[in-house]
């Protein structure tokens, strides 16, 4: 059964379920309020009965003042009976079976329904009682034929206002589902469509009232089909860019060792160059594990007491060895900052962001490097006199082997693209519980800011908000 029959069969059951309570309310209503009239009408006349009704020392009653009463409905049945259960009178004089045996017996007051004379009855039943004792029994009754007839016609009525009211609902239900439900369908259908074409640029449109359920379905849907083609996207470029970088080293390799089979001798020269691009390989694939366990968010942290000078001034001479004559490194300002951190992840970032910066610093340039704490936070900055970084590709620099040629063009012989060093930066800093902000003004120069929490991260791992690296 589909869902558009499921909602619809629910809707009905439970209007069903609803008229068949206010049907069964409003029928015991009448009923119970018909009854009371004949119960109070009955007792009425039984009172008027009472009152008048006389007996002599031989329990004999009045029947001449029996036959004068007039009672005021004059369908009314009247019988009264002596102590050994004769009848002494009865109005009409042919109704000679008790109204209620019953009753009759039980001796007390009491109202009762009973079948007499092949009449359905509303029968009381009163004990007739003297300062001498009891005397006999007055049973009044009033037929129920009435009232059987409106409980009949009123059970009808409401049984076929309850149909009508089910049907007409169910057809409406149908539409009204049909209706709600047929954004869903064209969910489907161009979900269905997106799968056998692969056209993950599609997107469902938004019904009118998008504010609705099945409008923020079609929203999270959209949302989820642009995150996989942006995914999907990355994915693309990282392997194209993985294919390409691997293409030169291998390439070198193959050309070397056919050199070498060729010249039959292994020549020092050649074992260097495959040594080395061997070593470029191995670090690449070492750079892309750690950038998947930080992604998976299972990148190991040795947490230990971190003096963040110590680490700023190590890298500052290695770097400065690096930079030679080239680039001027210097430190702004330097104070003593200790943080929980993983020593060797936290220099990685730091010899990352700094080699970059001399990397792309042109001849003359000078880099900038400083420490403070503020907020509860170690603040790095590493600022470059390079020729900056453009705003459009500001967003996309910590993805892998994402290329900014335009802003920030190597020196001859220098691979293009800015690599992984700054993605593994963002992702270190990241499951340390930090940040990185990056300000740049094209032809000025780059200034990179990082935060980490003097306190350990209470959770390492997940996923920086916003970073695409897949």
């Amino acid at each position: 059964m589909s869902l558009r029959s499921r909602l619809a069969l629910l809707f009905t059951l439970v209007l069903g379920g609803t008229l068949f309570i206010f049907g069964s309310l409003v029928y015991g209503l009448v009923s119970i309020v018909l009854t009371e009239q004949i119960d109070n009408l009955l007792a009425r006349e039984a009172s008027r009965l009472v009152e008048g009704l006389g007996v002599n020392t031989m329990g004999q009653f009045d029947r001449r003042w029996l036959e004068s009463f007039e009672p005021a409905e004059g369908t009314l049945v009247i019988q009264v009976w002596d102590n050994n259960r004769r009848l002494q009178f009865a109005r009409p004089r042919t109704w000679t079976q008790p109204l209620d045996p019953a009753a009759r017996q039980s001796g007390r007051t009491m109202f009762s329904a009973a079948f007499s004379n092949e009449q359905h009855m509303r029968v009381l039943t009163v004990p007739l009682i003297t300062r001498r004792g009891a005397v006999g029994i007055l049973q009044v009754g009033l037929s129920l034929a009435l009232v059987d007839a409106v409980r009949s016609t009123l059970a009808s009525i409401l049984f076929f206002l309850a149909l009508i009211s089910i049907v007409l609902a169910a057809l409406l239900a149908s539409v009204a589902v049909q209706r709600t439900l047929q954004p869903l369908e064209m969910v489907t259908e161009v979900a269905t469509t997106i799968t056998r074409a692969d056209d993950l640029s599609r997107r469902i449109p938004t019904p009118p009232n998008s504010d609705d359920e099945v409008g923020r379905l079609i929203q999270a849907f959209n949302q989820t089909l642009s995150r996989l083609e942006s995914l999907f996207t990355t994915q693309r470029r990282f392997i194209a860019d993985v294919s390409h970088e691997l293409r030169t080293p291998l390439t070198v390799i193959k050309g070397e060792v056919s050199l070498m089979r060729k010249m039959k001798c292994g020549d020092e020269e050649s074992l260097q160059s495959i040594e080395s691009e061997v070593d470029r390989l191995s670090r690449l694939v070492g750079n892309l594990l750690l950038l998947a366990q930080a992604e998976s968010g299972r990148l190991p942290l040795d947490l230990k007491p971190v003096e963040m000078d110590t680490i700023l001034l190590e890298v500052f001479q290695q770097m400065r060895t690096l930079a030679g004559e080239k680039v001027h490194l210097e430190i702004a300002t330097l104070e003593q900052v200790s943080l929980i951190g993983d020593r060797d992840r936290l220099k990685q970032v730091l010899l990352n962001i700094v080699g970059n910066a001399v990397q792309y610093t042109p001849a003359g340039g000078v880099v900038t490097l400083g420490l403070t704490q503020t907020d509860g936070y170690a603040r790095i900055t590493v600022s470059d006199t390079g020729p900056g970084i453009p705003e459009e590709d500001l967003p996309y620099i910590f993805e892998r082997f994402y290329r900014g040629e335009k802003s920030r063009t190597r020196s001859q012989g220098q691979a293009s693209g800015f690599g992984l060093g700054l993605s593994i930066a963002y992702w270190i800093v990241q499951v340390h519980g930090g940040k990185i902000d990056v300000t740049s003004v094209v032809g000025k120069g780059t200034t990179f800011i990082i935060y980490l929490p003097l306190k350990p991260p209470e959770k390492s791992g997940d996923a920086p908000e916003g970073a695409s690296l897949s």
